[in-house]
């Protein structure tokens, strides 16, 4: 990959072709600027990972030409890399709004690296310049508290980054209206290229206000005489200020459960976001002795998260809340992708516990916080981007999306649908794609080491999915003897005492292979025997079985 002197080039390390993980870069010599850094939820059949993130190796290489990093608000999936980043390059000064900065410390605290971080706040009227970048920002609506979007100029215009974005004429809690006036005035000196979230590109309408939502939710809960169970994300302030607001005007005693959730509710009362007149949040303890009409609960694991405080309420593995008849449990969220099965599970569990659960956009307990297709092209037409670069969406999200911008006027030769590492290159003479950057997925699993190779992930899908067969023998190489064995055993592939027939005969191969292996050689190699075992015994079992589980040789050598 060639940037030429006269080229700002653009690029995805995440958040392309995906939903999360969204981390974008403008490049202009030897400056980069870094628009977010976040982490992505795995799919069902990436077994005991945690969390996606990025590939930074192309970062680390140019980590002298990086200027900043800067974030547009703090979703996780804008945030959540933060700390693994910083920890390959720790002299980044990050830039983030006053909520969005909040939960960025908590995660370098976590992991130990706070004292050598870089941390600024940002607010839409701060300017950042460089040497030959300026990024500057504008407000825009979410369901998060201080959203943003970037401005990152260059000598041939502006490269904009909406961030995730919707047109809120009514936002709650004091939040002001996105500035339609900024985006204008940036369209006005020209935007060389939009870079748009892409999430409801199929969506064909306004998205509904956070207002709405709260009408709908404060009727929903007036009207519920037993205990009610509030799961919504810890970040979305917004909804934990409506239940809030809705427990206060009910009666209620409000309890707090979830790490994450506790210290979201602190940080936006810290901000001044949320105002908890004293004596509403209550103990476990004064919970459980307050009549059920008179008590809420505020907690995490609306994402089915199986160590979340709502998945082992569910279970009856909490150690302080049991789940009672006639409890409501109301879902403020939508599952999102990868998390719809786990969800419907926990719905499954709570109701057969005797919860009523309100879930779904049915009920109008939940709005996107992601522009639909009226404000994508909307936003188009206020910035004028000479290009336009669908980001944050699914293939066929991005796709959409670039046909929106060519209704609201981009010509369809300069609307590019990218994946992630995809470089296109702009110059006063037109635009090109100048290659790919490596980038590769990162997986981090329970212990939070992002060292999970796909190897490793392979083999988990393998064990899951086809079982393994372990072969054991004791021989000796020296006399070319097999002195015990060769004995099968069999974990998740067959019941082995139903499959007698099969096992027999599988030792029967195994023998054949080692005598014929250390027939072969005054000096057998054991690799080489190992390497014989499971080809021949994967050959066979799944021409008997169709299908290949994991073939590990255990062989003992006498000496």
């Amino acid at each position: 990959m060639k940037i030429k002197q006269n080229e700002v080039a653009v690029f995805a390390i995440g958040g392309l072709h995906e939903i999360g993980r969204n981390m974008y870069c403008v490049q202009y010599q030897d400056e980069i600027v870094i628009m977010d850094c976040g982490i992505k939820f795995p799919e069902d059949d990436l077994l005991g990972i945690n969390y996606v993130i990025s590939d930074y190796s192309y970062l680390v290489k140019n980590r002298e030409k990086i200027k900043a990093l800067v974030v547009s608000h703090g979703h996780e999936d804008h945030i959540g890399g933060i700390p693994f980043l910083l920890e390959k390059i720790p002299e980044i000064p990050v830039y983030a709004t006053p909520f969005a900065l909040a939960l960025i410390k908590s995660k370098c605290e976590e992991h130990g690296i706070l004292d050598r971080t870089e941390l600024h706040e940002e607010h839409e009227d701060t300017v950042l310049t460089f040497d030959k970048l300026k990024v500057t920002f504008f407000r825009t609506t979410h369901s998060i508290p201080d959203t943003l979007g970037i401005a990152v100029h260059t000598p041939l215009g502006a490269v904009v980054f909406t961030g995730d974005f919707k047109f809120d004429l009514t936002p709650v809690m004091n939040q002001p209206a996105p500035n339609f006036q900024r985006m204008a005035h940036l369209g006005e000196e020209g935007v060389l290229a939009l870079l748009s979230d892409s999430t409801n590109a199929e969506v064909p309408q306004f998205t509904k206000s956070e207002r709405f939502v709260a009408s709908s939710l404060h009727n929903i809960i007036t009207g519920i005489e037993g205990r009610i169970i509030f799961a919504t994300f810890a970040s979305n302030l917004y909804r934990v200020s409506t239940a809030i607001q809705a427990a206060i005007d009910t009666g209620r005693k409000v309890a707090i459960f979830g790490r994450s959730m506790e210290n979201g509710i602190q940080n936006g009362i810290d901000l001044g976001y949320l105002d908890v007149p004293e004596g509403l949040i209550v103990d476990a303890e004064a919970i459980n002795s307050l009549p059920p009409e008179k008590v809420m609960l505020l907690c995490t694991g609306s994402q089915g998260e199986p160590l979340a405080a709502l998945s082992r309420i569910a279970n009856g593995t909490h150690r302080q809340i049991k789940l009672k008849p006639h409890d409501t449990v109301i879902f403020s969220s939508n599952p999102i992708p990868g998390n719809t099965l786990s969800v419907n599970q926990l719905i499954n569990k709570l109701m057969e516990g005797g919860a009523n659960v309100v879930h779904g956009r049915v009920n109008n307990v939940h709005t996107s916080g992601h522009g639909g297709q009226e404000e994508l092209k909307l936003m188009v037409e206020l910035t004028k981007p000479k290009y336009m670069i669908p980001v944050h969406g699914e293939y066929r999200m991005q796709v959409v999306h670039a046909h929106l911008a060519q209704q609201a006027g981009v010509p369809a030769e300069n609307t590019f649908v990218l994946k992630n590492g995809e470089v296109v290159c702009f110059s006063p003479e037109g635009a090109r794609i100048a290659g790919d950057i490596h980038v590769k997925d990162v997986f981090v699993d329970t212990s939070g080491a992002a060292d999970v190779g796909n190897i490793v992930v392979r083999d988990r899908q393998i064990l899951s999915e086809e079982g393994l067969v372990v072969a054991v023998a004791t021989v000796d190489y020296k006399h070319k003897q097999v002195l015990a064995g060769p004995d099968i055993l069999s974990r998740g592939f067959v019941y082995m005492r139903e499959s007698q027939d099969l096992i027999n005969a599988a030792q029967k191969l195994v023998y054949h292979v080692l005598k014929t292996e250390m027939a072969k050689s005054d000096k057998p190699k054991d690799s080489e025997i190992r390497k014989a075992i499971i080809e021949s015994l994967q050959d066979f079992l799944y021409s008997r079985t169709e299908r290949r589980p994991m073939i590990l040789p255990m062989l003992v050598e006498k000496k």
